[in-house]
This record gives structure tokens, C-alpha cells and sequence, in this order.
């Protein structure tokens, strides 16, 4: 099922008729284009390779005005690097996230993906799916010319890009006259690959040329690379704060206590599972465009870029799941108090198989008129229409994410142990005796199915014009204005099967899955990059299973006449009802106005800039909201929320406008030095899932994890006033040296607020009048009153029906739900810091290298002391970048090394309590390599090597002893040609 809505917008009805009554308007200027020289003339002799890729970037940044940076291809179709974000976090200020082992969003002077703005040529980029942020690792480089990415604000760039706007500008063929061609061939060897091909291929090519006298300009970019590597990883889903008065009251001897810093809390983890993940991905881009200039100074363009990335997973995993109170037999606690071991009953351990296949698929098209008029006018128009659709319905045997959970709760507790090493261990004491389970022994537990597609549209008019001073006998030089329109509308839902095929092994089905259907595996190999993984490790084996063959056998085993029809097996994604939905607009209409002034002080050169832009935006909401009836207590530790069939539809609208001026100065101090002087105002938008309209209730609302989220599309964007100066001295030809200063006061801050709040009808069986029996009952035999036990009690004294499922009485008291819900903060946050930068070549030698690091600080750090909800700044972080290269002869070497200190990746985690806990990510450093050999003019063969030291990944919450994550990829080696035309 999907629902697309599309209809003919008001900018395109506006376009056509623009385009259909102007023939001679403007395309938007995106790059300078060069004609052939005339007879007479001198031929400027263009540098290549990585020094004039080095010389190209530095010029642009000289000229330009405000802090700007770029990266330049250093021929056609060869950039320096074959992912964008990897070649963008070259850039001073810039990290990067990654992705599968390679950069897919950038992080710009401590500002997340969310917080800057990607443009193609100057259009305004929907982001993946039902975000803002754009992926860069589905855009391949190819076709790229350079890459700007401007830190401070201009009135005439589109406004989102609060920590920075990067221009991705791509090839035109009148900017080089005549026929030119690269064609390259590829071999991928990733050295984690166990199941896919050990050897995966890429091409790309990159064509233009221009007819009749450069009257015409056709230009075709293409790219078609695969990839099979393995991730192996371990994960926690969160941690579990929990007060002095939830822990059990215990023998001294089952516990130690070395809490120092936090003395009225213990934080505890929700499970402990360890995984590998087997992927598979394509990914193809395409761009077409087409050029007239009939006139010199008259140019039309028409552009098509489509990208299209697929990625199947299989992934198998083991694991255990936690509950806590009574369950807790033992324990030790850090000073901070982590628990750093842990003895707990309850609850199962288990062997996962998940099975996903999704596609990205972004499209732009774009018609752009430049005309100069005179000397004194220029305009310009441009037009697009873009979208970016992620849809993770491709694996054809199943339309939809699944995961399928088998293992067994017959066991009599489960430790965890983090006191030595770099990764968790744990073992099972199984009702068998061992702390491993037999394959007869292995049960249904739960499997999930999810159907979750995300759009994100975007239709944008930009009408620009200059204004060139020849009347006047001032020192201005012009003025530029501009208006704008962008529609931008997102689209998402989700489909969830619920739980299917019981769960939570009552009743017992381990009669359906033949002990054939297991294999056991050891862990030598796995995760052995970090101390504490490999065979030694605990547990030091688990199970796989055929992915197709479990889903065959609970399809035909647990059906509707076994375990009821609400509980059957299915894999529809819509088994448990109609999906809930999303739907955000917004419109936004802007005007600018900047001049530039350019005269002398005295000796010095001045260039100043000064300008404003005007927006005003409207974002309606609708929401279709899945209204909760009761919660069911379906298994020791799953719990499950009833809606109503029919969704109830709420709609929404929000509206702001905004006024964000700008101010430059560049002072030429000497020939070779620059200095700058930047003040402005820039906003990025909330981010789209807190715009969105409704009340949403957790569909598994398990205890400590009763939470409910409302949007509010009424939320301010993020606004700041920015100061900028530096200092670059240009010494040499290709050689620099730079130093800035920045300093961002950020206002309406969004915070998010949570409320304990009850709701009429929706009663908890938790702590009800039964469940209180059954603690007392349990007590009473000498029994501990675990959860499991507890649901053992209800199923004995007939509390459930036949399929186990537990229903809330009329006497249970009302569930507490903590709701949250998003707001602006009247604080203000500021974020400061300094860069460094340098690049140098040794004269004729061949030798050069490049170096950079930001250091960033402010008052938006997370402090893992304090227990109280917080919203600091996601991805704070310092970081450097130095590359050393040879280039001389044919034959470049390139050797670059990336480092990224610890940040905060979000507030909350997947399972943690209501005091959302950071997730943060470790300090990371990897190295690259590269090696071109020119064998003749037209011939090039190479060598490429990403993260040649192995480097790894971890993440963890609060304190670096709360591990949440470690992950294993290894390097990736590239064998090459490439050939020019």
C-alpha cells in the first residue's frame, strides 16, 4: 500500500506561464564559463591534478566574500575523493557522520546535518526521505566540479544553513568548449565481505560537448558502483535509570557499591546483544544537461539529475533482555554509578534474523535562464522540482522490514559483565544446567514486520537580478535582489504488524523448529578488532537459522485456530491496523536585497557587503492518529497497545516570519594577506518530526517505557546571530596560511518537555490489584517476584486467557504515560570557537601537504551528572584534518588522515528511561590512501585504500562506561583505470 498525493502546485502553474510569456529571461549563474580564445589571445594553461585542484579551491576562497571554502575536481570526472562527504570533512570545520563505514552527513563548527543546508547549483535539496538532512553518500562525485560551502550568512542563499550552506556545482558544458570524456572502471575489494562478492565493480563516466560554434552544450555524468561488506557489532538499546528505592534490597555480599560522584542513582542496561550484518548495496546517479546561448550574453539551461541507491541487509543476533526490581540478584556499581556487573533473573535470551531491503530514489529537474541585459542589468531564473523518496518495501518475498526473534525464557538468570575489556560479556545460566542452550530447546518469541516510507518534495522559483553602478560616483559597485517561493511538503507513515506469533513463548512452540533448522557458530573473528572480542569471548557461540524457513513454519504452525486470530502469525505490516501518518508543508516566500562596495583606506583595499532577507513561512500539518484503547500484558516482558481501527484525522497549522541581515568586510591588508570581518543571521528550520502534528502512544509500552509524543507545528526555527573573523595569508602560488574565529549565539532553542499525565480508559495491569496478589503470593512461598514469576501466577490463577494474553481490569489503576512534546526556549546557547589551516608546497619537489583543526566550545555540552532532561548541541565537536602528498611526473601519492573527537549523536536512546540519556560517540581517526600513475596522456591507473588502519567504531551513553555500541568494518581497497578523451 502506498499513498503518494500529487498535485499541480501553484509555483508550477506560476513557472509555466513565466516560461511561456519570457523567452529571454536568465538561467541562474552557477559557474563561469569559458569560450575558446580568440586569435591573438594567450591561453591560460589550467593546472591539474591535486595541486591545481589545491590552487583552484584557494583562489576561490580569496575572491569570494564572507568565510567561504571549496573543494575543486582536480580534472573532469576525477574529484579527490569518491564520496562527497568523505572530501567535504577536508575542509576546516567540517566532520563528518558515517554510515556503513563511509561519511554520508557533515557537521560544520559543531552544527549537525539538520543544521546545514545542501544546494545543487543553488537549488534548495529535499532531504532523505522524511528529514531534512540530506545524504551525501547516495550522490556520487563524478560530474561534481567543485564543492562551496559558505560558513557565514549571505541574503542571497536560500536560508536553513544555521551552521553552514554547501553548493554541490556540477559539470556545464559551455564551460569548456568542445568535445571532452572520462570514462573510468573500478574494482571494489572490501576486506569485512563474507557473503557477497569479494570483488565489486564501479563505472563512471563523464561526456560534454558543444556544436555550432558553442551555440549548443550537451553534457551526460554517470556512475553505477556495488558494494558487499559486513558489519559486525555489539549494542545496548539504552540504560535504565534506577533510583535507590527500585533496587532490591539484597545480601551485602551480592553487592558492591563504589558510587562516589552519583550516590541516589544506578543505571543499569536494558539488554545486551551482539550482531552481524551482511549488505549488499547499489548505487546509480545520473545527470543530463543541455546549454543555448544563441547570444553571447544570453544562456538557457535544462538539467536532470536522478540518484538511485539500494541496500539489502541480512543480519543475525544474540542477545539478552532485561528487566529490573526484584529480577536484580547481584550487582556492582562504578562511581558513577554504571552497573559494571550484573546478576539478573527473568526474561530470555534469544537468536535474531532480520531481513531489510530499501531503496533511495531522488530525482531533480531544472530550467535556468541567464540573460544579461546591459551592462548595468543581469537577471536570472531558475527553476526545479526535486524530490528524495525512501522506501523500504523491495525485498520482493516480503514487502517490509522483518525481524524474527527465536529463544527460550527457561533459565535461571542472565550476567552481565563490562569490568574488563572494550566489549560487554555475558552468559546465561540455562535451566539445562550449562550456560548454553540446546537447539531442541529454542522457542518462538516474537517476530515484527514494518512498513515505514518517507518523501520529501520540493518545488522552488528563484528570480535574482543585479543591478551594475554606472550612474553614480559612489564607491558602489551593485546591487543584487532576488524573490523566491518554496513549497516543500513531507509525506510519512508506518505500517506494524505488532507482534506475531504469540509472543514471548506462552504457549511453547519449540516443537515446530527442527534442530536441523540451527547452526551453531563460534565468535573467533568476530569483533576481534577490540579487546574483549574473538573466541574468547562470552557467550562464545550462537545460532543462525534460515530467515525464509522460520517464517514458513510459524506461518503454518501458529495460526488463528491455535493462538487466536489477534495473535496469528502474519507478516503483513498492516496486521494490527491502518498505519499512522504524516503529513508537513511548508511555504515559504522571500525576498533579499544586497549591495556590495569596494574603495580604498589610506593603502588598503575595502570590499563590504551588506544586505537583508525577508521570510515569511507557513507550515500546515495533517495527522492521522492511531487512538489507543488498552494496553495488554501479552508476556513476561512484553506489553502491547490496543487502537481503534479507524484513525482519527487532526490538522494543524503553524506560521512565523523572519528577518536575517547580513554585513561583511574584506580588507586586502597587504598583496598577500586577507583579513574578514562577518556579521549575519541564519536560522535552520525544527527539525520535521517535531512539526508534526498529533499524540502518538507507544505501541510496546513495556514497564519504565510508557511514553507518548505530540509535535508542534507551531515551533520557531532555530536562530543565530553570527560573528566571524579571520586572518589568511597567501604566500605562495599554491601555499596558504589561515586562522578564524567564529562565535554563534543560537536563540529559540528547542527543548523538549515531558509531563506524567493519565488518560481516561487506559488502565495498567502493573501494580493493579492482581498484580500486587501475585507479589505477595510469590513473597510469601520464598519465591522471587520476577516478572516472569508474576506472569506465571497470572496464567496459574487464570488472570489470561487461552493465548495468554492478560487484559486490564476496571479496578487497575490508570497507566502513566510520559508525554513529551517540543518547544522554544527563551535561553540563548552560544557556540564558539577557533580554525587553523594550512596548506603548503615545496616548491617544484612535487611535495605539498594540507593541514586543519577546529577546536569548538560553548555552553551547550551535555553533563552527564545531571539527570534532568537536557537538549545540548548534537555533534559539538573538535576536530582535524592533514593530508601529505607527491605529485610529479605522472605519478601522485596521496596519504590524508581524518580525526573527530567524542559528541553527543542525539538525546534519548532506543530503550532508555525517561531521563533520555545521551547517546555519544567515541573519539575516531582513519586513514586513506591513494595512488595515481599517469601511463600516457589519456591513460590513468590507480590505488585506493579507506580506513587502511582498521579504525573502529563505539559509542556509549552518559559515561563511557554505559557502552551502547561497538562496530567492525575493515579496510576497503579500489583497483582502477581511468581514460580521457
Amino acid at each position: 500500500m502506498k499513498n503518494t498525493p500529487f498535485k499541480k502546485t501553484q509555483l508550477a502553474t506560476s513557472m509555466a506561464l513565466l516560461m511561456g510569456s519570457t523567452l529571454a529571461l536568465p538561467s541562474y549563474a552557477q559557474e563561469s564559463e569559458a569560450v575558446t580564445p580568440a586569435e591573438g589571445e594567450v591561453e591560460v594553461i589550467q593546472v591539474s591534478g591535486i595541486r591545481g585542484s589545491m590552487i583552484r579551491s584557494m583562489d576561490l576562497k580569496r575572491s569570494s566574500s564572507g568565510v567561504v571554502d571549496a573543494i575543486s575536481a582536480e580534472e573532469l570526472g576525477k574529484f579527490p575523493d569518491t564520496n562527497l562527504a568523505e572530501a567535504l570533512q577536508r575542509i576546516t570545520g567540517v566532520s563528518i557522520s558515517r554510515s556503513n563505514g563511509e561519511g554520508s552527513e557533515i557537521t560544520v563548527r559543531g552544527f549537525g546535518p539538520e543544521f546545514n543546508l545542501i544546494t545543487l547549483n543553488g537549488r534548495q535539496m529535499p532531504g532523505t526521505g522524511f528529514t531534512r538532512s540530506f545524504n551525501l553518500a547516495n550522490l556520487s562525485s563524478e560530474g561534481v566540479n567543485t564543492l562551496e560551502l559558505q560558513k557565514t550568512a549571505r541574503a542571497e542563499n536560500p536560508s536553513g544553513g544555521l551552521g553552514a550552506t554547501v553548493n554541490i556545482i556540477t559539470m556545464k558544458p559551455l564551460a569548456q568548449s568542445g568535445q571532452n570524456a572520462t570514462f573510468s572502471v573500478k574494482g571494489i575489494y572490501d576486506s569485512s565481505n563474507e557473503a557477497g562478492d569479494d570483488v565489486t565493480p564501479e563505472i563512471a563516466g563523464v561526456y560534454s560537448n558543444t556544436f555550432a560554434d558553442d551555440m549548443f552544450g550537451f553534457g551526460l555524468s554517470f556512475s553505477h558502483q556495488e558494494r558487499d561488506f559486513q558489519q559486525q557489532a555489539a549494542n545496548i538499546q539504552g540504560w535504565q535509570l534506577q533510583e535507590n528505592a527500585a533496587l532490591p534490597d539484597l545480601d551485602p555480599e551480592n553487592v558492591v557499591d563504589n558510587r562516589t560522584n552519583i550516590t541516589d542513582a544506578a543505571f543499569f542496561p536494558k539488554d545486551m546483544n551482539y550482531s552481524i550484518t551482511d549488505v549488499q548495496r547499489e548505487r546509480s546517479n545520473a545527470q543530463v544537461t543541455f546549454q543555448f546561448r544563441p547570444v553571447d550574453d544570453f544562456t538557457a539551461t535544462i538539467d536532470y539529475t536522478a540518484t538511485r541507491a539500494t541496500t539489502g541487509t541480512n543480519t543475525v543476533g544474540w542477545g539478552i533482555w532485561n528487566n529490573f526490581g526484584a529480577n536484580i540478584n547481584a550487582y556492582e556499581l562504578d562511581e558513577n554509578g554504571t552497573a559494571v556487573y550484573a546478576d539478573i533473573s527473568g526474561d530470555d535470551g534469544s537468536f535474531t534474523a532480520s531481513r531489510e531491503t530499501t531503496r533511495v530514489d531522488a530525482r531533480s529537474i531544472g530550467v535556468n535562464l541567464d540573460w544579461v541585459v546591459s551592462d548595468d542589468w543581469h537577471f536570472r531564473l531558475d527553476y526545479h522540482d526535486s524530490y528524495n523518496e525512501i522506501d523500504n518495501d523491495y525485498d520482493k518475498g516480503l514487502g517490509s522490514s522483518g525481524q524474527i526473534i527465536l529463544g527460550s525464557n527457561q533459565l535461571e538468570s542472565k550476567v552481565y559483565d563490562y569490568r574488563a575489556g572494550e566489549i560487554p560479556q555475558v552468559y546465561v545460566n540455562w535451566n539445562n544446567g550449562t550456560n548454553e542452550i540446546l537447539p531442541s530447546e529454542i522457542d518462538s518469541n516474537f517476530s515484527q514486520f514494518i512498513y515505514s516510507p518517507g518523501r520529501s518534495d520540493i518545488e522552488q522559483l528563484q528570480l535574482d537580478g543585479t543591478w551594475y553602478n554606472s550612474a553614480f560616483d559612489i564607491p558602489l559597485v551593485k546591487i543584487d535582489f532576488g524573490y523566491a517561493r518554496t513549497e516543500q511538503a513531507l509525506t510519512g507513515f508506518e505500517a506494524w504488524s505488532g507482534l506475531r506469533g504469540g509472543p514471548g513463548f506462552s504457549p511453547s512452540f519449540t516443537e515446530i523448529f527442527p534442530d536441523s533448522m540451527f547452526i551453531r557458530n563460534d565468535t573467533s573473528g568476530f569483533l576481534d578488532a577490540f579487546d574483549g572480542g574473538g573466541a574468547g569471548m562470552n557467550p562464545g557461540y550462537y545460532y543462525t537459522y534460515d530467515f525464509d524457513e522460520a517464517i514458513a513454519r510459524q506461518l503454518a504452525f501458529i495460526t488463528g485456530d491455535v493462538v487466536g486470530e489477534s495473535n496469528a502469525y502474519s507478516i503483513d505490516p498492516y496486521f494490527s491496523g491502518a498505519p499512522s501518518v504524516s503529513n508537513v508543508e511548508e511555504i515559504t516566500d522571500s525576498i533579499y536585497v544586497q549591495s556590495e562596495w569596494d574603495f580604498e583606506v589610506g593603502d588598503y583595499y575595502v570590499q563590504i557587503n551588506a544586505g537583508v532577507r525577508y521570510e515569511e513561512t507557513e507550515v500546515p500539518s495533517s495527522a492521522e492518529v492511531r487512538v489507543p484503547v488498552q494496553v495488554n500484558w501479552v508476556a513476561a516482558s512484553e506489553w502491547i497497545t490496543q487502537f481503534e481501527d479507524e484513525l482519527q484525522v487532526q490538522d494543524f497549522t503553524g506560521e512565523y516570519d523572519i528577518l536575517l541581515p547580513m554585513f561583511d568586510v574584506k580588507v586586502d591588508v597587504t598583496d598577500d594577506i586577507v583579513a574578514r570581518f562577518s556579521w549575519g543571521k541564519s536560522i535552520t528550520r525544527a527539525p520535521i518530526g517535531l512539526l508534526q502534528g498529533g499524540l502518538a502512544f507507544s505501541g510496546s509500552p513495556k514497564i519504565g517505557a510508557r511514553t507518548a509524543s505530540a509535535g508542534n507545528t507551531s515551533l520557531l526555527p532555530f536562530e543565530s546571530t553570527n560573528l566571524d573573523l579571520s586572518f589568511e595569508w597567501y604566500y605562495d602560488e599554491s601555499s596558504m596560511l589561515a586562522v578564524g574565529l567564529f562565535r554563534k549565539s543560537v536563540e529559540n532553542y528547542i527543548t523538549t518537555t515531558g509531563q506524567d499525565q493519565q488518560f481516561e480508559g487506559l488502565r495498567d495491569i502493573y501494580q493493579g490489584p492482581r498484580w500486587n496478589e501475585a507479589v505477595t503470593a510469590l513473597t510469601a512461598a520464598g519465591e522471587q517476584a520476577t516478572d516472569s514469576a508474576i506472569y506465571n501466577y497470572f496464567i496459574d490463577n487464570s488472570y489470561a486467557d487461552e493465548n495468554g494474553v492478560v487484559t486490564p481490569n476496571a479496578d487497575d489503576p490508570l497507566i502513566t504515560w510520559r508525554t513529551t512534546q517540543p518547544g522554544n526556549s527563551s535561553d540563548s546557547k552560544t557556540v564558539e570557537g577557533i580554525e587553523l589551516a594550512i596548506q603548503h608546497t615545496f616548491g617544484d619537489t612535487g611535495f605539498g601537504f594540507g593541514a586543519n583543526a577546529t577546536l569548538v566550545d560553548g555552553d551547550v555540552e551535555y553533563d552527564p551528572y545531571n539527570l534532568n532532561e537536557q537538549d545540548p548541541l548534537v555533534g559539538i565537536s573538535d576536530s582535524a584534518n592533514f593530508q601529505v602528498f607527491y605529485e610529479k611526473e605522472g605519478l601522485s601519492v596521496k596519504v590524508t588522515y581524518a580525526w573527530r573527537s567524542d559528541y553527543v549523536v542525539g538525546i534519548g536512546q532506543a530503550q532508555g528511561s525517561s531521563d533520555n540519556p545521551a547517546t555519544q560517540f567515541d573519539t575516531f581517526g582513519q586513514v586513506d590512501a591513494s595512488i595515481n600513475y599517469d601511463v600516457n596522456e589519456h591513460l590513468t591507473v590507480f590505488l585506493e585504500g579507506v580506513n587502511i588502519n582498521d579504525e573502529t567504531e563505539r559509542g556509549y551513553g552518559r559515561f563511557e562506561e554505559q557502552f551502547l555500541f561497538a562496530r567492525q568494518y575493515g579496510p576497503r581497497y579500489t583497483l582502477g583505470a581511468r581514460y580521457t578523451f
